[in-house]
């Protein structure tokens, strides 16, 4: 089954992406287009968790035949392959390769979290029809096995994110020190570095290194529970996810006076507040679009999105080679030579606002592009999905 708001919800994902990964000058960016320094956070670090929810909710929604354990781990090893490959490139350094990354953790979070949908499931989600409608009979319908399915996947979330909290306050690193939260001093920070060396985005510290995707499975099981939600009782599942994703935000919030929420540590406090807001969007969402009531202009309104959510990792994969290749690019000579980014900024951006201004309308240029093409292969049914 696919949700109109799911593809909605992951394009505005999408688009908020490009937009904080292209500006036309990096020293003059909007605040809230930046990630969080260290503690606390911005709108930009909302993007990658829910990104991650929305998988979650996507995997909820997917034929069982397709999350097959031989399909799962086919999946999750194209996206730690693509996300190796796109950290090398262009240069291909093995001295300065960073293995982890961003589809590094999603491959990795997607493993996790459908063998836990997968084993989870109830009776009558794994059966075909008939034996599934037997099955709902006799656990007292569809809708028992499905609400005990959610609370299921939910104590699994709450386990990744409780034993994630214990273990940065509890386990001192070698050297080190039990709760230390600092880039270096972390016990992430220190398993990576024994794992994977220098191999890191800071060199000594990675912020989505492996320690820290164990809470972040915790915020794609969330967003399985959502999508098990809507699949068992849409469309009156709309309040109650908006419901839920408000207490799980207010918790989190709450929970970071604790445990700072932390982008970069994938803070447990962070997983369960940004998991709320993307539950929130997505119940907003489900409840305009998905009821077949929805205003034929919200329709066309939100058609770009749907272009972009629909072919999200071709468009995270793209336009990652093309920023990257625009960046060593030279135009000119010696000296004067300037990359071709900073070329094409400076003479179609620069000269005509002012420099926070020209910065996001060069980003905004950027998507517009980005969609003009995923909207002509969106009319022609051309989707890249592993």
């Amino acid at each position: 089954m696919r949700l109109g708001s799911l593809d909605v919800f992951r394009g505005l994902t999408m688009a908020g992406m490009v937009i904080v990964n292209n500006p036309g000058d990096w020293a003059t960016v909007y605040a809230p287009l930046l990630h969080a320094e260290w503690h606390g956070w911005t709108p930009t670090d909302l993007i990658f968790p829910w990104f991650l929810f929305i998988m979650g909710a996507s995997l909820a929604q997917a034929d069982r035949a397709r999350t097959t354990v031989l399909a799962v781990g086919r999946r999750g090893a194209t996206l730690v392959a693509l996300g190796l490959w796109l950290s090398g490139y262009p240069a291909f350094d093995p001295a300065r390769w960073r293995i982890p990354g961003v589809l590094f953790r999603l491959g990795l979070c997607y493993v996790a979290a459908a063998l836990v949908w997968r084993t989870l499931q109830p009776a009558a989600g794994r059966a075909g029809p008939a034996e599934g409608a037997r099955a709902g009979a006799m656990t007292g319908g569809a809708g028992a096995g499905a609400g005990a399915t959610v609370r299921h996947v939910l104590v699994v979330a709450a386990t990744c994110l409780l034993g994630y909290w214990a273990l940065l306050a509890l386990v001192a690193p070698p050297g080190g020190t039990a709760g230390d939260l600092t880039p270096d001093g972390n016990l992430g920070a220190w398993l990576d570095r024994a794992v994977f060396g220098t191999h890191l985005w800071k060199r000594t510290w990675d912020p989505e290194g492996l320690l820290s995707t164990l809470p972040a499975v915790g915020t794609t099981l969330f967003g399985v529970a959502a999508g098990a939600w809507i699949r068992a009782w849409r469309p009156a599942s709309a309040p109650w996810l908006v419901a839920a994703g408000g207490g799980a935000l207010v918790t989190g919030l709450a929970w970071g006076a604790v445990l700072p929420i932390n982008k970069a540590l994938w803070t447990s406090s962070y997983a369960l507040f940004t998991a709320g807001t993307a539950a929130v969007v997505l119940g907003l969402l489900h409840r305009v679009l998905d009821d077949g009531r929805a205003p034929a202009a919200l329709a066309r309104l939100s058609a770009p999105l749907v272009a972009l959510g629909r072919n999200a990792l071709l468009l995270f994969v793209v336009s990652g080679v093309v920023a990257k290749t625009l960046l060593v690019w030279r135009v000119g000579e010696g000296a004067a030579a300037v990359t071709a980014q900073h070329w094409i900024y400076q003479r179609a951006f620069a000269p005509w606002a002012a420099p926070k201004v020209a910065s996001l309308a060069y980003a905004a240029a950027n998507l517009a592009g980005w969609y003009l093409l995923l909207a002509w292969l969106d009319r022609r049914r051309w989707y890249w999905s592993v």
